[in-house]
């Protein structure tokens, strides 16, 4: 049986006695629409003569040669996931596997993806966590790094990109190439890429600072490659390029930076050193918001950052995962805030990584930033709010615990000592300490090792003039996560001034333990105080009494963009909390956010809208609630500016939130044109959102969603035809999704998702009601049945959350009570899901009683 989950003791033991110094990997992609060729020849050194093995997930292996003897039977050798080699000799070594890998359609390995527009093929890799072995053998584990050579025959009209720059190919055939890439610099397994096909697009150059001259290459599909902006894409680069260098004092690391947006890709994008993938929804052929604008630059900016954390200097093992990730977040969002048109980026933070890292910090799946990675299986559940945003924000943190300038002078070090090699976070600290000259043991024990937020509360006496007379900042934690922590906070003061709400008093301190006097504040006079002003630390805050009620009234009067959102976000939390009555919380976004100037905080403040009118709802207020919202946002999307972007957001959320007579009769009008919004055209994208809305409301046939897809015949026309068809509100509609998710096993990871999205598209609950049942008998077969990628895109997709009562706790625990020997990989989303519907109830409840 094939094991494919190898342990962090397993890779600890290879790498105490193996080191590797060069791969070649021949690769023949000719050979069918199923599999490919993969030939790997490792050259690795062993302190020890013992046995040991390479990890490969391939159809077969055909050939094992170890130090130039080919040995007997190499199918015996190989289980699937492991080639078993006998006794290495003590010294160098030369191992030699010969195999047929299989392309995935998953979004795993050597995807392989076919344009239902020319039928042009498009391959490319994902590797991350523990995918390479689906291309080539190799000792999966990124602190045995090495270089790489690339030999790959393929169609001679295709592009072939890899980590290293594109060399000129040769004829090996009719209408065949083979392209023999140089060598890599030293990187770990799962840096190694290859993306091949006819991929279009446009080419630049920029200039370090220490004079070499980066060719760039920005490419699509050739069906998509006249969407791709690739000088902005250059451009937005070259910021990023010149503001790290600059702070990292470290010349950028690789010889040349492609950039290429794939179909069918599973996450935003990867690091790969030279060869950047994104998801292919960034090259926008219709308008987006400038949320997704700035999402998109952010992207840029953070893959970029991996390329000195990450890919110059990368982690031992997974442990230090989010140090990876938390560092790009980090430094994508000061470079976007500094570097780019994108001034605002730490509102943005606040307003969605924050939120994001708050809510997965809530849940009983929660873990300490420094997780413990036991195995391959551990790895894959924690790519999530905690190694990504949480870990930012504590970073973020730790620079104003140690300083700024402190911070990057270790970091300038910390490169300098470690590039091209592998390192632990003590590593890290060790630079930091030195230039701050503080000791972050305890900082690290407290924010690193241990889970849970910190809720901060104002304790405010004031006279009777509201003069404060006592101040006091109270922490507390849950009984699941006691820590309290230290905190380096500012607290503001605004007051009404002239029509305006206004800083008018600021102190900043350290917080800690239960409660942290703020004598700096008594006799100061402020209408508003708000705790973690400039959203320093990683806490969730709350508003006394008398601050919350003038935010209620004069919100939109706050001129500071930041202030607005911390304040906006306590009181989500708040309403997550069940302090807040979600009505409440409706009508503070309503009568506020036409003072919005950020996009992305319109996306976000939208985003919570519709779930106020709706899962946080009371059941019996719910209809009217959402109607009400509905009603709400179309009034603004006529009153905004004509096509502008609030327009253009308000739009889509009356797409979302539709639901009555009225409502379905206008997303009809603006399809075919008898309704209109100054300004706006119904382009391809938004016109798909009206037919998926109109589809759930029964306001379009089957006959019709093919008749717009008949204009649209492209890969994203096709997932929008999938999620329109499965949103049908018909049992049969329901049953068809149903069937082709989760007892076939056909279709692509995108598409499946699509389908997943239209099946709980629903305004009737009732019409789905039936598959909870059969969700929670289906779990451990989809879990058996499908790659990790598939069955995380089921097992979270069909969690039956929206609109939940309490039979889905009752079904949810009973499931978990006779699965315990279930991977946690398949009870965390049951034990997160689950959270996530006691938490409606609760709100629901608070809901009621205001």
């Amino acid at each position: 049986m094939a094991n494919e989950n190898l342990t962090r003791d397993e890779a600890r033991e290879r790498a105490s006695f193996l080191s590797t110094d060069t791969y070649e990997i021949r690769l023949d992609l000719t050979t069918g629409p199923t599999t490919f060729v993969s030939e790997t020849t490792i050259r690795f050194s062993s302190t020890e003569a013992r046995e040991t093995f390479v990890d490969f997930i391939a159809k077969d292996v055909t050939e094992i040669e170890l130090n130039g003897e080919l040995l007997e039977d190499p199918a015996s050798r190989f289980d699937g996931a492991r080639v078993q080699l006998p006794a290495l000799r003590e010294g160098e070594n030369t191992v030699r596997i010969l195999g047929n890998g299989n392309y995935m359609n998953t979004g795993e390995g050597l995807h392989r993806f076919v344009d239902p527009v020319d039928d042009e093929v498009y391959l490319y890799t994902q590797f991350e966590v523990s995918d390479a072995r689906r291309m080539f053998a190799c000792f999966e584990q990124p602190d045995l790094k090495a270089t790489y050579q690339l030999t790959v025959t393929a169609p001679e009209h295709w592009r072939v990109i890899s980590n290293s720059p594109t060399p000129e190919p040769t004829p090996a055939g009719e209408k065949v190439a083979t392209w023999s890439f140089e060598p890599t610099t030293r990187i770990s397994t799962y840096l190694v890429a290859l993306i091949a096909g006819d991929y279009q697009g446009g080419e630049g150059e920029v200039t370090t600072r220490d004079g070499r001259t980066i060719p760039m290459g920005v490419y699509a599909r050739r069906s998509l490659s006249k969407h791709v902006d690739a000088q902005y894409v250059i451009d937005v680069t070259k910021a990023g390029i010149d503001f790290y260098e600059e702070a990292f004092d470290c010349d950028f690391p690789f010889p040349k930076y492609d950039q290429v947006f794939v179909p069918e890709y599973n996450m935003g994008a990867m690091e790969n050193p030279g060869a950047i993938t994104f998801v292919e929804s960034y090259v926008f052929r219709s308008e987006v918001s400038d949320a997704i604008r700035e999402r998109r630059d952010l992207t840029i900016l953070h893959e970029l950052a991996h390329m000195w954390f990450g890919d110059l200097v990368t982690m031992r093992w997974w442990d230090d995962l989010w140090l990876n990730e938390s560092f790009a977040e980090y430094a994508s969002t000061l470079c976007s805030a500094e570097a780019t048109r994108w001034t605002d980026a730490w509102t943005t933070f606040a307003s969605s990584e924050k939120a994001w890292a708050y809510r997965q910090d809530q849940l009983p799946s929660t873990h300490p930033i420094v997780a413990d990675m036991v195995d391959f299986e551990a790895v894959e559940t924690n790519f999530d709010g905690i190694t990504y945003a949480k870990g930012a924000s504590v970073l973020r943190q730790l620079v104003a615990y140690v300083g700024k300038d402190e911070f990057f002078a270790g970091l300038r070090s910390y490169f300098r000592k470690h590039a091209w090699g592998n390192t632990e976070l003590k590593d890290l600290l060790i630079e930091l300490e030195a230039t701050s000259g503080r000791d972050l043991r305890a900082w690290s024990a407290a924010w690193l090792e241990t889970a849970g937020v910190n809720l901060l509360r104002p304790r405010v006496e004031r006279d009777e003039n509201g003069v404060v007379t006592s101040f006091k900042i109270a922490q507390e934690a849950t009984e699941e996560h006691p820590t309290l922590r230290p905190h380096r906070v500012r607290v503001g003061g605004y007051s009404l001034r002239d029509g305006a709400l206004v800083r008018t008093e600021q102190v900043e301190l350290d917080v800690d333990g239960s409660f942290t006097e703020v004598p700096q504040l008594v006799g100061k006079k402020a209408d508003l105080w708000l705790l973690n002003d400039d959203d320093l630390t990683f806490a969730k805050i709350r508003l006394d009494e008398a601050s919350l009620a003038v935010a209620m009234d004069h919100l939109r009067e706050l001129s500071d963009p930041l202030a607005r959102t911390l304040i906006f976000s306590a009181a989500w939390d708040m309403t997550r909390d069940a302090e807040l009555p979600s009505g409440r919380f409706q009508q503070l976004v309503l009568a506020n956010i036409t003072a919005e100037q950020s996009s992305s905080v319109v996306r976000t403040l939208l985003g919570q809208l519709e779930t106020v009118a709706g899962p946080y709802a009371a059941p019996e207020r719910r209809s009217e609630r959402t109607r009400e919202a509905a009603d709400a946002v179309w009034d603004l999307a006529q009153q905004a500016e004509a096509g502008s972007d609030a327009q253009f957001q308000y739009l889509g959320a009356f797409a979302r939130l539709a639901r009555s007579e009225e409502q379905t009769r206008i997303l009809a009008g603006l399809l075919d044109g008898s309704v209109t919004l100054p300004g706006r055209e119904i382009d391809t994208d938004l016109r798909w959102s009206l037919v998926i809305a109109l589809a759930s409301l029964g306001g379009i046939d089957a006959d019709g969603i093919d008749a717009v897809l008949a204009k649209d015949d492209t890969q994203s026309g096709r997932k929008s035809a999938l999620t329109a068809h499965a949103a049908l509100p018909t049992a049969e509609a329901k049953a068809q999704a149903w069937h082709r998710t989760v007892e076939e096993d056909a279709l692509p990871n995108e598409s499946l998702t699509a389908v997943i999205q239209g099946f709980a598209r629903v305004a009737d609950p009732s019409l789905i009601a039936d598959y909870q049942a059969l969700y929670f008998e289906k779990l451990r077969r989809i879990w058996d049945s499908r790659s990790n990628e598939i069955a995380n895109r089921l097992v979270q997709g069909y969690f039956p959350a929206a609109h939940a009562d309490r039979s889905v706790l009752e079904r949810a625990d009973d499931w978990l009570e006779g699965n315990e020997d279930a991977p946690f990989g398949l009870r965390r989303p049951i034990i997160e899901g689950r959270d996530s519907v006691a938490r409606q109830l609760r709100v629901q409840a608070a809901d009621v009683s205001a």
